[in-house]
């Protein structure tokens, strides 16, 4: 007997797939509230927007980025309807660079986002609020950033030179010469560096440029075939009258032109200069990362007789300043390289109370000999993913305090829930404007045991 033809059409669960959404459509918008990375958020026909540039309460034209299921990605155009707390933003090219999302919000307002990202985050992942919440760690809102890199491409077409920062939410590069958030030294190099650039006679060799500032300013451009002499005369007159070293990175590690110079910041309040190499994690923002330190140190109330374990230890950030006032400090980081810089940093400075080691801290962290005395009290730095497994065998450490410096609130969420099924309280906690301008969260939180 023959199947019965029942003509049935089949549709994706949930009903009948809205129709796609091409890049480059504009639509009107209410937006309603903002994200945790400053985007006004709107609902319409069952998507949810998440806007740039806009704000909550506004309404606004805005343009498809891209579009997947039911969300989407968009930049607002055009403001018919302004909040009361939009600024005009101070930098030109607010609208179009990549860097910085939130100028068109004023700072205070910047802050209150960061400090409810922070408090969210930790309710939500942990159900967790700190006993006491503590002013946020701000400096300056501009002239603040003492390193950049500077994407730099060679147009086939048109046989020409784009040099810049990334656009917003593509690849392509915005033409800049004048950036309010670098620090001046670092402005006066970026507004000459283009026609110097462009200047040279194999511009299509140019891989990317990068900016310093410390004890010493640098420039530091990589390239991928080797450059005439010519161009290596005219760079470094370059950087000679804009008093930076030049530095080269072609095949090798990075080298500086003329031998001897090295890179290095200070932090003043303790008397140190840390050295660095072109490639070495160091915070962008000098005046908060030194009150970085100081809250740290006052959070952590360090004792002289202690031993103190500084987990992602980088060049030595936190645990030199940490030496000048324990018994001994031990300090871990992942890569070899910095391992050995933060080592050199600690002799350089006539610190030998310090033990450096290098260890795998995305993954369970062996017992060595480094860990057998236990310590006292804990400082954690880690990149966005997290000391998850650092935290899971904390408490056999026997610490009594722990001090987790944060740059994902999310992690620090998470990472606080497990410290507290440990054992300790969330004693305080708050934010550290790392990076006005933009949504980037920084989070420092200090966990006592019960």
């Amino acid at each position: 007997m023959a199947k019965k033809e029942l003509n049935l059409r089949f549709q994706p669960a949930g009903g009948v797939r809205a129709a796609s959404l091409p890049t480059g459509k504009k639509q009107r918008l209410t937006i309603e509230r903002l994200a945790n990375d400053g985007r006004g958020i709107a609902f319409v026909e069952g998507r949810t927007w998440f806007v740039a540039g806009a704000l909550a309460d506004e309404q606004v034209e805005a343009r498809v980025l891209s579009a997947r299921s039911q969300v989407v990605e968009a930049r607002a155009e055009r403001i018919f309807r302004a909040s009361p707390m939009r600024r005009t933003e101070p930098c030109a090219h607010a609208k179009t660079c990549g860097g910085c999302t939130l100028q068109h919000l004023p700072h205070s307002e910047q802050l209150d986002l960061k400090q409810k990202t922070l408090a969210e985050q930790l309710l939500r992942v942990a159900g967790l609020a700190p006993e006491e919440w503590a002013a946020p760690l701000v400096g300056p809102e501009f002239g603040y950033r003492r390193r950049a890199r500077i994407a730099v491409r060679w147009d086939t077409k048109t046989r020409q030179l784009d040099v810049g920062f990334r656009a917003a939410a593509s690849q392509d590069i915005v033409a800049i010469n004048d950036c309010p958030v670098l620090v001046q030294p670092l402005q006066t190099i970026l507004h000459a560096l283009p026609q110097l650039l462009r200047s040279l006679s194999k511009p299509q060799t140019l891989g990317h440029v990068e900016l310093f500032s410390g004890s010493a300013n640098a420039v530091l451009l990589r390239h991928t075939a080797p450059l005439p002499e010519a161009d290596l005369a005219r760079l470094q007159d370059f950087c000679s009258e804009h008093s930076a070293q030049l530095w080269l990175h072609g095949v090798d590690e990075p080298q500086p032109y003329l031998a001897g110079q090295t890179l290095g910041f200070r932090l003043d309040s303790w008397n140190l200069q840390l050295a660095y190499r072109p490639g070495d994690f160091v915070q962008v923002n000098a005046l908060v990362n030194e009150a970085m330190i100081a809250q740290a140190l006052d959070w952590l109330a360090p004792q002289v007789d202690e031993r103190v374990l500084d987990l992602f230890c980088g060049l030595g950030n936190f645990a030199l300043p940490l030496a000048q006032r324990v018994r001994e400090v031990v300090a871990v980081e992942g890569v070899a390289a910095m391992v050995e810089r933060a080592r050199l940093n600690a002799s350089a400075n006539g610190l030998a109370n310090l033990q450096f080691y290098q260890a795998d801290l995305a993954a369970p962290v062996a017992k060595g000999a480094w860990g057998a005395e236990g310590f006292a009290a804990v400082l954690l730095d880690p990149p966005r993913d997290g000391a998850w497994h650092a935290v899971q065998q904390m408490a056999a450490s026997g610490a009594q305090r722990v001090l987790y410096v944060s740059c994902n609130p999310a992690t620090l969420a998470r990472d606080a829930a497990e410290l507290v099924r440990q054992g300790y309280r969330l004693k305080r906690a708050g934010i550290l404007d790392m990076f006005p301008q933009t949504a980037h969260v920084e989070a420092m939180a200090l966990f006592e045991l019960v």
